[in-house]
């Protein structure tokens, strides 16, 4: 089973300001949505509330510490290694945030699928820092010219 890790992130690895994206990307969401349709996404309980339900499509999976944790169409664990066991007939798992739980698995993943957004943004939460010696980009495509929003943004592809 393949760990991948999603992320879109400014310049200064900002990924959110109180408990939301500081910007909106369509092509973000729409790229997020092809390449985790039909598989697992793990995520931590405030992602899960910024987001609002569960994902289409996917199952999706909340980590929480509050034993009594529960959504509808959703399984809930309390901690990552019970999360993981729950989808070992995966061929790929997709952690999709909070920043805890990237911190958690980043040393653990195969492969991180970040939109790089060209610019800093401010924000109260960060993506941890990439080890680039640990990483080989195998794919990226850089947007120059999407005029929906004021900056250029790359899909980049590494694996370890």
């Amino acid at each position: 089973m393949k760990l991948s890790l999603i992320v879109a992130m400014a310049m200064n690895r900002t990924i959110g300001l109180n408990n939301q994206m500081p910007w909106h990307l369509s092509a973000d969401l729409k790229n997020f949505k092809k390449i985790t349709m039909g598989q697992p996404i793990i995520m931590g309980r405030k992602t899960f509330e910024s987001i609002g339900r569960p994902l289409p499509g996917r199952q999706n999976i909340i980590i929480s510490h509050n034993p009594h944790y529960q959504q509808q169409g959703c399984s809930v664990f309390n901690d990552l290694d019970s999360a993981l066991q729950s989808c070992t007939s995966s061929a790929e798992v997709f952690v999709i945030g909070g920043a805890t739980l990237y911190e958690a698995t980043l040393s653990r993943a195969d492969r991180l699928y970040v939109t790089e957004i060209q610019k800093e943004f401010n924000g109260d939460t960060w993506f941890p820092e990439i080890n680039k010696e640990q990483w080989q980009e195998i794919s990226r495509e850089d947007i120059n010219d999407d005029s929906s929003v004021d900056f250029n943004y790359s899909f980049i592809i590494l694996d370890r």
